[in-house]
C-alpha cells in the first residue's frame, strides 16, 4: 500500500510496504487477482516502481495466501517445499516476476487506451496453456477451474494468468484504468465509471487533502 505523507501541501514523502511482514498491509483494490499481483509493485504514478513486497519465493506465498488464491495448509506445503527444493523454487519466483512485468505492460497499456504488444499476449497464452495443464474443473454450484492438486512450485502463480486472461476476454477493458495517485492499476466497478483512485481511503484523500491545504493558501493570499 502506498502511504502519501502531507506537509504544507506538497508530497514529501513516499512510505512503502516492502517487507515480508507487510504483505497483508497491502490493500487489494484492483478488482481482480492479476491486477491485484501487479500492484504488489508500489511508487508514484509516473516513472519505475520503487518498492516491491515480492523479494523471495516466502513473499510469493504470503501474498498468494494473503489474496486466497492459496488455503493455509498449501501455502504450508509451498514453504516446506521452498525449504527442500530452493532451486525449483527460485526458478518459480523468477518466472512469477517475469510473469507480472509482462502483465503490468498489457493492462498499463489498455489502461492507456492503447492495445498491448502481441508478442506479449503470446507470452500470456502460453502461460495460461500451462496453468490448465494442471488444472481439473470442481463443482461448487457451477465449474470452476481448480488448482487444489498442484503441488508445484509455480502453484501460486496459475490462477494470477487465469485471471488475467478472464480479465481480457470477458472483461469491459475501458473499465482497467490507473490511479491518479499511485501506480496501482484497478478494474473501475464504479456506476458512471468516474473512479480516478485506487482507494479513496489512501490516494483519494491524499488528494482531498491537497486541495484542502491549496483552497486555504489561496484564502489566505487573499
Amino acid at each position: 500500500m502506498l502511504v502519501v505523507v502531507l506537509e504544507t501541501g506538497q508530497l514529501v514523502k513516499w512510505v512503502l510496504v516492502e517487507t515480508l511482514g507487510d504483505v497483508t498491509r497491502l490493500r487489494r483494490v484492483g478488482g481482480n487477482l492479476a491486477l491485484d499481483f501487479v500492484n504488489t509493485r508500489t511508487g508514484p504514478p509516473v516513472g519505475a516502481p520503487d518498492g516491491d513486497v515480492l523479494t523471495a519465493y516466502p513473499g510469493l506465498v504470503a501474498w498468494a495466501r494473503y489474496a486466497d488464491v492459496l488455503t493455509e495448509a498449501e501455502a504450508a506445503a509451498l514453504r516446506r517445499l521452498a525449504r527442500d527444493d530452493p532451486s525449483g523454487t527460485r526458478v518459480a519466483f523468477e518466472r512469477s516476476l517475469h510473469v507480472r512485468d509482462y502483465l503490468d505492460e498489457i493492462f498499463r497499456r489498455l489502461a492507456a487506451g492503447r492495445d498491448p504488444d502481441p508478442t506479449v499476449l503470446a507470452r500470456l497464452r502460453d502461460d495460461e496453456a500451462d496453468a490448465l495443464g494442471h488444472a481439473q474443473l470442481d463443482r461448487a454450484g457451477v465449474y470452476a477451474w481448480s488448482w487444489r492438486d498442484d503441488r508445484t512450485p509455480a502453484r501460486p502463480l496459475r490462477p494470477v494468468v487465469h485471471a488475467a486472461v478472464q480479465l481480457l476476454t470477458s472483461g469491459a477493458l475501458d473499465r482497467i484504468k490507473g490511479c491518479e495517485g499511485c501506480r496501482f492499476l484497478f478494474h473501475d466497478e464504479s456506476k458512471n465509471r468516474s473512479r480516478r483512485w485506487c482507494s479513496m481511503d489512501d490516494c483519494g484523500t491524499a488528494e482531498k487533502m491537497r486541495r484542502y491545504v491549496a483552497a486555504r493558501r489561496t484564502r489566505a493570499a487573499r
